[in-house]
């Protein structure tokens, strides 16, 4: 399979073609549906069952935690370690956010791509979670907890700077 290349604007082919690393996207999907099944595989030998229903709160509270870890693996500067080998600082973005563009060809560029976007990551994070909550639902619940206090910070902290400018004119 070769590495296709699609125009960012223009027709087929065009001046300002862009790399789609097809192979490194298989190979990420592999160990994405890989993973996944042999979680499925090994919960269902343990012989522990799901759980029938999963409360809504459970839910809002893993979809806050999935958005902050995948918020702070893509873009704090403290995660920047994780990203380095396969993305490059293009700026910043604020709230002590950077913005990272991958960086390479194959596997490393699609690694990249995956690694600086926070929605993209939102998949494998919110897997892990539920896999984790399956699994461990009471410690889940805590650390999702933990995580989901600190995205109410986070708003609180742009609300309290926002009535700070208004006030200060």
């Amino acid at each position: 399979m070769a590495i296709n290349r699609f125009p960012e604007e223009g027709g087929p082919g065009g001046p300002e073609a862009e790399e789609v690393p097809l192979r490194g996207y298989a190979v990420l999907t592999g160990t994405y549906l890989t993973a996944t099944a042999l979680f499925a595989l090994g919960f269902r030998r343990s012989g522990r069952t799901l759980p029938a229903r999963v409360p809504p709160w459970d839910v809002l509270l893993l979809g806050t935690a999935t958005y902050k870890v995948s918020r702070l693996l893509a873009r704090d500067k403290i995660t920047s370690l994780v990203r380095a080998p396969f993305t490059r600082r293009t700026g910043t973005a604020g709230a002590n956010e950077v913005m990272d563009e991958p960086r390479g060809h194959g596997l490393r560029r699609a690694t990249g791509e995956l690694l600086a976007c926070p929605f993209c990551l939102a998949a494998w994070v919110g897997t892990s979670l539920v896999c984790g909550y399956a699994v461990a639902p009471r410690a889940t619940r805590l650390a999702a907890c933990g995580l989901s206090a600190v995205t109410v910070s986070d708003w609180l902290q742009y609300a309290w700077s926002a009535t700070q400018e208004r006030a200060e004119g």
